[in-house]
């Protein structure tokens, strides 16, 4: 008997990803502005009817489903499958009933995680983690997001929040406000949501080729860096410290055989993982070796896949 398809969707900071999955397989996606500013209830209709579109190329219908799986930046609770606390995006996402949304459209269950949580469970099973029975994976995107497998066992915790706050580590106590409140956060110090407010208010901004751009995030600083921008180097550097650190922190931690880099900073993954590899073989506390620092092999369906391992676990 065919195992029954998949919707998968992955609510991040700047796109919706959405997926068809099929035992382990990602039949079709799409993508969706996320206007996650805006919330989620106004983005639901778009959503079902995307999700529906697919299922229609796919010759797919509702009853060919086992559920659907959402990946959500924030902390949610499995089991009961409510979003807890979500910051800065998709803020009426505590208040939705998103399993009866679910129930009603296509008549199927639900199922929902945290969204970095997911792409670890995705990574592995299907990527750079398979093999592993300890791994950390941490992705640099519009925020950092942190997850960790443990002993074989993904690392939840009594209230659903253990190894997904990484990028709230405090790395500098004088540095940045945080849009959780605290200062110094990675995030705050080295990720895309505060990277325009730190290169704009700089002293030397309007004599850095980072001033043509209309939006500055890291694409544009990495490039202006590599032709020899003095600002961009100094953006591109202190970032890969504070990442550096927070890898640094994690393996101290949760003890990983090995530590994943995803997220769409990683287009630069060359100038990234050589620094952060060197500073863990010359820092961590690793007594058995060094902690291997590999990329993302997913990228784009990390989450996707995690999401639908999940739905297929419960629904056996």
């Amino acid at each position: 008997m065919e195992q029954k398809a998949i919707i998968a969707i992955d609510l991040g900071g700047t796109r919706i990803k959405l997926g068809l999955v099929r035992a382990g397989t990602v039949l079709l996606t799409s993508q969706l502005d996320s206007q996650s500013g805006q919330g989620l209830q106004s983005r639901l209709p778009q959503i079902q009817a995307t999700v529906n579109d697919m299922l229609a190329k796919a010759g797919l219908s509702a009853a060919d489903l086992a559920g659907l799986g959402v990946a959500v930046p924030g902390i949610v609770d499995p089991v009961q499958q409510r979003v807890l606390s979500i910051n800065a995006k998709y803020s009426d996402a505590p208040n939705l009933d998103l399993p009866g949304w679910a129930r009603e459209t296509w008549g199927v269950p639900f199922y929902l995680e945290n969204d970095t949580r997911a792409a670890l469970l995705g990574e592995w099973q299907h990527g750079s983690g398979r093999g592993y029975d300890n791994v950390v994976l941490m992705t640099l995107g519009t925020g950092i997001g942190t997850s960790a497998v443990i002993e074989g066992q993904l690392l939840r915790g009594k209230h659903f929040q253990a190894g997904v706050l990484g990028g709230h580590f405090i790395q500098n106590t004088h540095g940045n406000r945080c849009n959780c409140g605290a200062v110094g956060c990675a995030e705050a110090e080295a990720s895309t949501w505060s990277l325009a407010e730190r290169a704009t208010t700089h002293t030397t901004y309007a004599q850095s080729m980072l001033c043509r751009y209309d939006t500055v995030d890291y694409e544009a600083v990495f490039r202006c860096a590599e032709q020899g921008d003095a600002l961009a180097i100094t953006l591109r550097d202190q970032s890969i410290a504070i990442w550096a650190a927070c890898a640094y922190n994690l393996v101290q931690a949760y003890d990983p055989e090995v530590l994943i880099l995803g997220g769409g900073v990683m287009a630069s993954r060359n100038v990234i993982i050589p620094p952060i590899q060197h500073r863990l073989n010359q820092n961590a506390w690793a007594t058995w070796g060094n902690v291997a620092v590999v990329p993302s092999l997913l990228t784009d369906s990390a989450a996707l896949l995690g999401t639908a391992h999940l739905v297929y676990n419960a629904e056996l």
